[in-house]
């Protein structure tokens, strides 16, 4: 018997194999971005929602925020931030509130109690909206 047989075969296995196996080149020309598996308990960024803002919050001195959501999933609102400024801004959801761009500056209203608004007149609430201390907004 021929001893060369053996050999030949193992060789002609390995070549069999390693033509099968993906290239790794291949792999990096994918553009796929790898990550860990999604959960089941993982919510998507779209179903963050504010929605239950909606309607008027009642500040001090006539300030107000009325919230309604629009058509594209964002938010109008209407506001009376100080004794001089009223105007209408486009919301969108983040997870921490509704953020907004008032006079260049990029804002968040947030949940928050009378307490933390740091308004007496809002003292004692617990229903409230916030974008800043001295700013806030409540329902009774």
């Amino acid at each position: 018997m021929n001893n060369d047989f053996p050999i030949a075969t193992a060789l002609a296995l390995a070549g069999l194999v390693a033509a099968c196996a993906p290239a790794a080149q291949d792999d990096a020309d994918t553009n796929e971005i790898v990550g860990p598996a999604p959960t089941a308990t993982a919510a998507p960024a779209a179903a963050m929602s504010h929605a239950e803002w909606a309607g008027k919050w009642v500040g001090v001195e006539g300030m107000f925020v009325e919230i309604t959501p629009s058509a594209n999933g964002g938010y109008s609102l209407t506001m009376q931030s100080d004794l001089d400024t009223v105007g209408t801004y486009r919301g969108t959801d983040t997870e921490s509130g509704i953020a907004f761009e008032r006079g260049g500056q990029q804002l968040l209203l947030r949940a928050a109690t009378g307490d933390e608004t740091g308004l007496k007149y809002l003292a004692g609430k617990s229903n409230c909206l916030m974008v800043a201390e001295g700013e806030g907004y409540c329902r009774d």
